[in-house]
C-alpha cells in the first residue's frame, strides 16, 4: 500500500493556500477603511480600535478531525478543539477571550451527535471562561458528507498591550509549551497514513490519541501576561513551527532544544516513511503553544507553566536573520511562513 508521506500528497497543499489567501487579501484590502484597524493580515487575529481598548476577532474550525469521530462514532472532544483553536489564537495577540459563535454544519441534522458537540463546546467554553452567545445549525445534504465544525470568537484587549511581535529581539528566549498531541492539525495526512494501516475502532489507545482534544492554553497565557514582559505568543497549528515566522518576518527562531517527539508522531513518521521536514511542516510535534521573551523572564515564565501544571521548556532563542531554523541532532531544518 502506497501511502502519502507530504500534506500535499494528502491532499492539502499549505504553499497553494498561502497564494489563495494572497488573492483574498488583495480583493478585501480596500474594505479595511470602513474601521480603525490596528492589525495586519497575517496576525493570530484581527483588531478593531474601539477607543480606550480594541477587540479581536478570530474564526477556525476543526477541519477532517471530524471525520475521526465520525468513524469513531465520538463526537463529545471535537467542541472542545473548535474553542481551542480561536482561543488559543486570540491571546496570541494579548487578548482576553470574552464571547464566541459556534456553527455546526452537517449532511443531516443528528441531534444526538449535535449534543455531543455541544458538550464540548460547554467545556471548552468554561475552560477558556468565555460565554457562548449563540450560532448556526446548517443542514448541507448536497455538499457536506460529514461535519464541520467552526467557531468565531472576540477578544477584548487593552490598546498599549497589544502583541504583534514587533518588540521581539535577538537573544530572547523562545519557551514552549507541551502540545496535548495532535491537537486539530494535519489530519487529511494522519487519515491517509494511519488510519490505513491500523484498524482505530479496534485499538483503543490509538482512538483515544487521534480524539485527543486540543490544549486549551487561556488560563496559563493570561497569568504569564499579568507577570511577566511578554514580546511575542504563537499558537502552532497548520504550518507547524514555521508559525513563529508570522510574529516577526525579519529575525529568525532558532530552535535547537526541542523535547523528544511524542509518540503518536514516531508512529506517523515511520509508518508513512515522512522525513522530518514534513513532519515539523505540518504538525506541531509536542510544541502547542510558544512564549517569546527577555532571558531574564525565563524562569518567572517556567514557574508560572509549572504552576497549571503545563510541561515547559526554553527550547531556543532569537537571532539575526529570517525563517525558522530547527535543529536536531545532524538534521538542520529551515522554514518560512507560508503567508
Amino acid at each position: 500500500m502506497k501511502l502519502p508521506k507530504t500534506y500535499s500528497e494528502a491532499g492539502v497543499d499549505i504553499d497553494k493556500e498561502g497564494i489563495a489567501i494572497k488573492r483574498i487579501i488583495e480583493q478585501v484590502r480596500e474594505t479595511l477603511s470602513y474601521a480603525k484597524v490596528l492589525s495586519s493580515f497575517g496576525m493570530y487575529t484581527g483588531i478593531v480600535d474601539l477607543g480606550n481598548i480594541a477587540v479581536t476577532l478570530k474564526c477556525d474550525g476543526v477541519g477532517t478531525k471530524t471525520l475521526v469521530a465520525k468513524e469513531l462514532n465520538k463526537y463529545d472532544t471535537i467542541g472542545i478543539d473548535a474553542v481551542a483553536m480561536v482561543a488559543n489564537d486570540t491571546i496570541c495577540n494579548g487578548s482576553k477571550p470574552l464571547a464566541m459563535l459556534d456553527y455546526i454544519a452537517m449532511n443531516k441534522i443528528d441531534e444526538k451527535i449535535v449534543e455531543e458537540i455541544a458538550k464540548g463546546l460547554k467545556y471548552g467554553a468554561k475552560e477558556a471562561e468565555v460565554a457562548i452567545i449563540g450560532g448556526e445549525l446548517a443542514t448541507m445534504p448536497d455538499l457536506l458528507n460529514g461535519i464541520d465544525v467552526v467557531a468565531f470568537m472576540i477578544g477584548i484587549v487593552d490598546k498599549e498591550r497589544i502583541i504583534d511581535g514587533s518588540k521581539i529581539k535577538e537573544n530572547d528566549v523562545i519557551i514552549g509549551l507541551e502540545s496535548n498531541g495532535l491537537h486539530s492539525n494535519g489530519f487529511s495526512l494522519i487519515r491517509k497514513t494511519i488510519m490505513k494501516v491500523y484498524d482505530i475502532k479496534s485499538d483503543k489507545k490509538l482512538a483515544s490519541e487521534l480524539l485527543k482534544p486540543t490544549k486549551i492554553y487561556v488560563k496559563l497565557i493570561l497569568d504569564v501576561l499579568k507577570n511577566v514582559e511578554v514580546n511575542g505568543l504563537a499558537h502552532i497549528t497548520g504550518g507547524g513551527l514555521s508559525n513563529l515566522n508570522r510574529l516577526n518576518k525579519n529575525l529568525c527562531f532558532y530552535l535547537d532544544n526541542l523535547p523528544e517527539e511524542q509518540e503518536i508522531f514516531k508512529i506517523i513518521r515511520e509508518i508513512a516513511g515522512i522525513d522530518y521536514y514534513e513532519m515539523y511542516k505540518t504538525f506541531n510535534m509536542g510544541i502547542g503553544f510558544c512564549i517569546i521573551c527577555r532571558e531574564k523572564y525565563e524562569q518567572d515564565v517556567l514557574d508560572i507553566c509549572r504552576k497549571h501544571k503545563v510541561k515547559a521548556y526554553k527550547i531556543g532563542r532569537v537571532i539575526k536573520g529570517k525563517g525558522v531554523i530547527i535543529k536536531k541532532g545532524d538534521i538542520k531544518l529551515k522554514y518560512f511562513y507560508h503567508v
